[in-house]
């Protein structure tokens, strides 16, 4: 089974089940969001949808009120295509620990959403994510996703390798092949076991075929859609693995190992 390990709700569905149809891509994570990039028109209209994205990536919106629309659009997508789509849930990290606790056994496990994610902290707040990661812990290893390209820096990927040492039962899963600091990442992925590398968006093809030659079974097949696509994101792990065993992993085998199901 293929299966795209990072998407977000498009406005229509229906442009994201071609994009997965054309891709052969069975199944997606689909992730909430307040950004809908997919639908400008035009260059403002994307500065404005984009300035949405900019906001929240820099810990601009954290209210949880912020969050009700980006959580009944995914749930109404999820309810649309069971099938397709496999739901994780976001929610602010900058909360009381007990509020995120909640939130979580709430809007997460409550509403039988298979992962947290994508969480968005500010540059220099990884460590915000700990509560999030004591939550997950305690449902069972629930894995969890973080945002791994810009604003996240090096040090944040620094800190998060350590917080995933204190929490070793949470798969918790980098995006976007941690940008820029993609060789950090995959570093720090490799020596840290309970953490995997997403490899989204990544603009150097040598950095996909390092990060599956060093790390095989910890590495996933993601689009980051609509910002990536689902075609691009798999021709490019096919462009740099044989077809076997490895390819079957980053394709969707690793993903299914997390979630213990598909």
């Amino acid at each position: 089974m293929i299966i795209d390990a990072h998407s977000h709700v498009h406005d229509p569905v229906e442009s994201h089940l071609a994009a997965l149809d054309a891709a052969g891509v069975d199944r997606a994570v689909l992730f909430g969001t307040r950004a809908h990039p997919e639908r400008a028109v035009d260059l403002e209209s994307l500065r404005r949808e984009m300035g949405v994205l900019d906001n929240a990536l820099a810990g601009g919106v954290t209210a949880v009120d912020s969050y009700r629309t980006a959580w009944a659009e995914l749930h109404r997508t999820l309810a649309a295509h069971p099938d397709r789509f496999v739901g994780f849930g976001s929610v602010p990290v900058d909360l009381p620990e007990d509020d995120i606790a909640t939130l979580i056994d709430r809007e997460v496990v409550g509403r039988g959403l298979r992962g947290i994610g994508e969480l968005t902290p500010p540059a220099g707040a990884a460590g915000r994510i700990e509560p999030v990661l004591a939550a997950a812990h305690d449902h069972g290893g629930l894995p969890v996703v973080v945002h791994g390209y810009a604003p996240t820096t090096a040090a944040d990927l620094r800190a998060l390798s350590r917080l995933a040492t204190r929490y070793p039962k949470v798969p918790l899963v980098i995006s976007q092949l941690g940008g820029t600091n993609w060789m950090a990442a995959i570093e720090l992925v490799r020596d840290t076991p309970s953490m995997y590398l997403e490899l989204s968006t990544a603009n150097i093809i040598f950095a996909v075929r390092l990060a599956i030659r060093e790390i095989p079974e910890r590495t996933l097949f993601g689009s980051d859609a609509p910002y990536g696509d689902p075609v691009l994101a798999r021709t490019t792990v096919e462009r740099v693995t044989p077809p076997g065993e490895v390819r079957e992993l980053v394709l969707g085998g690793n993903l299914s190992r997390i979630l213990g199901v598909l």
